[in-house]
């Protein structure tokens, strides 16, 4: 067994756990694997250990990783999420070549990834990024500003709204890791009250992952506990 077929076990044992702990079916969430740094080589170790959604966050690396892997398991069918802050100039490329967007913040965004999605793709899955922990250097809608985006996105053609993503603020207390989770959680149930429908909560990552569990994450965002360390060039 390679070492990220091991590390998927781990995780895979850690999401049973929480969804136990949660009272929760293990089939309500999501595992994601964030592939972002490391090579196809790394994905396909994944893909044969039985991992079929990865997420990530460069644009260019992720659109060749994503043609290298194909290439390589032609037969595979696999589920590619863009978890990355997005500029405007760069959305054709992410409405062409991903199933999922986790990171949009604003209408202009939105409207371009709708304009730009090819139509034989169909719908394009959108999760609404909050910044829930209202840090000045972290990405997202404001939570009061929510409503009215969730609105207008809703509207667009060719994207499905799918549900919220939020990236907190660092916090090693569990206990405390819950907090940010369960605003987020109380967010889209606003946003369901509307009359808006969404079943995504996109939350939780390798440190936190069994608090966002216990309040509902439906997509854990899984890196460095799978693929290991991250080298920043």
């Amino acid at each position: 067994m390679s070492t990220i077929a091991g590390n998927l076990q781990a995780v895979e044992a850690t999401i049973q756990t929480a969804c136990q702990a949660a009272a929760r079916p293990r089939s309500t969430v999501q595992l994601l694997a964030v592939s972002k740094t490391f090579p196809p080589e790394a994905v396909l170790e994944a893909v044969d250990a039985g991992q079929r959604a990865f997420g990530e966050n460069y644009l260019q690396e992720g659109v060749d990783k994503i043609a290298a892997v194909a290439k390589a398991r032609p037969d595979t069918p696999l589920e590619w999420h863009f978890i990355g802050p997005i500029q405007s100039n760069k959305t054709r490329p992410i409405a062409t070549h991903f199933d999922w967007v986790h990171t949009v913040e604003r209408l202009k965004i939105a409207q371009r990834l709708s304009e730009q999605r090819p139509a034989e793709h169909g719908p394009l899955n959108i999760c609404l990024q909050v910044n829930i922990s209202g840090e000045a250097t972290k990405s997202g809608a404001h939570p009061s500003e929510l409503l009215a985006l969730a609105r207008e996105v809703s509207q667009l053609p060719n994207l499905r709204l799918r549900g919220l993503m939020a990236i907190p603020e660092p916090e090693d207390d569990p206990e405390l890791q819950r907090a940010p989770f369960a605003q987020l959680r109380a967010l889209a149930q606003q946003v369901i009250d509307a009359g808006i429908f969404i079943d995504t909560l996109s939350m939780g990552m390798s440190g936190d992952l069994r608090a966002a569990v216990l309040e509902g994450s439906t997509i854990v965002r899984v890196g460095s506990a799978i693929f290991g360390s991250r080298t920043y060039e």
